[in-house]
C-alpha cells in the first residue's frame, strides 16, 4: 500500500516556520489579491489565502472587482500596486472574465511582486533553465513534498500529463531542471497508457478522473493535482486512488496532498518577494 504524501502536515511545518521568522520583523509583508468577478471557488480559494496569510502574521488584503471591470481599470490598478512600496507581492485570481485577456494582465505585474511566477520575465527565465525570482507555487509546492519524503528526482522518469501554463509546463521545466527524464502528455496524447506505465514519477494535472491502477509502473510516485466535484458533490481528483495506492510507493490524497503545498507555497514566495526587496539576505 502507497505511503500518503501528506501535503497538509507539511504545509503546517512550513507556515510554523514562516510564522517564527516573521516575527522577528517590524514591518511585516503585504500580499494583495485581485479577484474579478464572483465566481465561488475562486473566492474560497482566495479566502484560504488570506487566512493562511493571516495566520503566518502577513498583511493581506482582497481587491474585488465586478465582473464587467474593463481591463483598463484593472491594468490601472496593477501599476497602482506595483509603485505602492508597502505591497510586497501581487497576485491576480485566474481565471478572468473572457473580455479580459489575462496573459496582457499578468504581464503588468512587476516580476519582483510576482508571487505566482507567471510574468514573461519569471517564466523566461525558467524555461532558459536560470533562476526566476519566485517559481510558479504548485510545481514548487510538489518538489517541496517530493524532498520531505526523500524522494529523488535526479535520473527519474517523469511523466505529466496537462499542459497548462500555471501547473503542467512550468512543472515539466522544473523536473527538467533538477535532471529528470520529462514526457509531457496532454489532450492529443495516443496511447496514453503505454506512456504512464513508464513513469517514475507521474503528475497529473488535468481535472479530470483519467489514471487507474493498472496505468501505472509498480511502485512509482503518483502526484495528483486534479481537483473537481463529481455528480454526487463529492471531491475527485485526477487518479482513481483505490486502485492506483495498491501500485504506487507514494500517493499524494485529495484533497490534503498538492492544494496545501500550493498554498505554502504562496507564503514563501511573499516572504521571499519581501526579502528580496529589503536586502534581508538570512
Amino acid at each position: 500500500m502507497a505511503i500518503i504524501l501528506d501535503g497538509k502536515n507539511l504545509r503546517d511545518k512550513i507556515l510554523d516556520n514562516l510564522s517564527l521568522e516573521l516575527a522577528k520583523y517590524a514591518i511585516k509583508p503585504k500580499l494583495v489579491v485581485i479577484l474579478v468577478g464572483n465566481d465561488p471557488a475562486s473566492q474560497v480559494y482566495v479566502n484560504n489565502k488570506r487566512k493562511m496569510a493571516v495566520r503566518v502574521g502577513m498583511h493581506s488584503e482582497v481587491v474585488n472587482y465586478q465582473a464587467d471591470v474593463s481591463e483598463d481599470e484593472l491594468l490601472d490598478k496593477i501599476n497602482e500596486l506595483n509603485n505602492d512600496i508597502s505591497v510586497d507581492a501581487i497576485l491576480v485570481q485566474l481565471p478572468l472574465p473572457a473580455h479580459i485577456n489575462p496573459n496582457r494582465v499578468i504581464a503588468e505585474i512587476s516580476p519582483f511582486k510576482d508571487v505566482d511566477g507567471f510574468t514573461p520575465y519569471n517564466f523566461s527565465k525558467l524555461f532558459c533553465g536560470a533562476q526566476p525570482i519566485v517559481y510558479p507555487c504548485t510545481p514548487r509546492g510538489i518538489l517541496l513534498l517530493l524532498r520531505e519524503y526523500g524522494i529523488e528526482v535526479e535520473g527519474k522518469h517523469a511523466v505529466v500529463i496537462g499542459r497548462s501554463s500555471i501547473v503542467g509546463r512550468p512543472m515539466a521545466q522544473m523536473l527538467l531542471n533538477k535532471n529528470a527524464t520529462v514526457t509531457m502528455c496532454h489532450s492529443y496524447t495516443k496511447n496514453l497508457e503505454q506512456i504512464t506505465k513508464t513513469a517514475d514519477i507521474l503528475v497529473s494535472a488535468v481535472g479530470k478522473n483519467i489514471i487507474k491502477g493498472e496505468m501505472l509502473k509498480n511502485n512509482s510516485v503518483v502526484i495528483d493535482v486534479g481537483i473537481f466535484k463529481d455528480e454526487y458533490g463529492k471531491l475527485r481528483g485526477d487518479v482513481d486512488f483505490d486502485s492506483s495506492s495498491k501500485i504506487a510507493s507514494y500517493i499524494s490524497p485529495v484533497p490534503g496532498g498538492v492544494g496545501p503545498m500550493t498554498i505554502a507555497s504562496l507564503m514563501l514566495n511573499t516572504v521571499e518577494l519581501y526579502k528580496l526587496k529589503n536586502g534581508i539576505n538570512d
